[in-house]
């Protein structure tokens, strides 16, 4: 059984578009969820708040059974488009917003996680101001275990790194609909690094934009960051897009271990 609400330019009600408005790219956020109730608003809220006038939201439930789509009914006007059934994880419901998604830029919100109120506006104006061809637009993302900050994550894309590990902050990030159209949507056999198989798709030609501010406010405990799955994931997508020689893929992944278990072991959270 699934429920669908699609409210068309509904995602873009609380904001009054006039005069020079309308000229700017549309955004599309899209955010899964599963059994997101506790935190679910926050991440709404988030969103709504944004001082960037042309957003368009979108939320894909996974059948959730704690409320969550009694929430999303409730904020249905904030809403572009919204639906709760059954899927096959997270890069398969991210597929499904993205086939539903109209904007120029494409973000993706954890249902945990917050946007900081110019974060949309910030990363849309450095993009107009580098001018087209960007495929990516990234800032930092602080990093909190309930309301303790941990630390902040996010650095300039370096190819020499990149082809290591996940080393940018994914989660706030701007991506353009355009690479998605040159390089196909998110591969749903990946549990936890699909978003970084994606963008080694473009190899050291992936063109990107750091932009040195907070964008996203994001709860560690996610699959990334429970987990050592992530690393042979990595080290799979390296494998299957010969960046690198097969055996030091496997080095990097050991030793992506290691640093990840003393991060933990000082409580600094996952991330690059």
């Amino acid at each position: 059984m699934s429920v669908t609400s699609n409210g068309a330019a509904a995602g873009l009600a609380s904001h009054d578009l006039t005069g020079a408005d309308q000229n700017l790219p549309l955004v599309s956020i899209i955010t899964s969820v599963l059994n997101g109730a506790a935190t679910l608003e926050k991440a709404l809220a988030s969103v709504a708040a944004q001082t960037y006038p042309r957003i368009e939201y979108l939320v894909i439930d996974a059948a959730s059974t704690d409320g969550t789509p009694e929430i999303l009914a409730r904020h249905g006007d904030q809403l572009a488009y919204w639906v709760s059934e059954p899927d096959a994880g997270i890069y398969d419901a991210w597929n499904k917003g993205l086939r539903q998604a109209r904007g120029q830029w494409v973000m993706f919100l954890g249902a945990d996680d917050q946007l900081p109120p110019d974060a949309v506006a910030a990363l849309v104006a450095a993009a107009q101001a580098r001018g087209e061809g960007l495929d990516f637009v990234m800032g930092q993302v602080a990093l909190y275990r309930g309301a303790t900050h941990l630390r902040t994550i996010g650095r300039p894309w370096d190819w020499r790194l990149f082809r290591k590990y996940m080393s940018i902050a994914h989660t706030g990030g701007l991506h353009a609909m355009a690479y998605f159209q040159r390089h196909g949507l998110f591969d749903p056999s990946y549990r936890i690094a699909g978003d970084y198989e994606l963008l080694l798709r473009a190899g050291p030609g992936l063109r990107t934009l750091f932009v040195p501010v907070v964008v996203a406010e994001m709860q560690v405990g996610g699959a990334s960051n429970r987990s050592t799955a992530v690393f042979h994931e990595w080290q799979r997508a390296k494998d299957l897009h010969g960046v690198q020689p097969a055996w030091l893929n496997a080095w990097d992944a050991r030793w992506a271990m290691i640093k990840w278990r003393l991060k933990r072991w000082l409580n600094l959270g996952g991330g690059a």
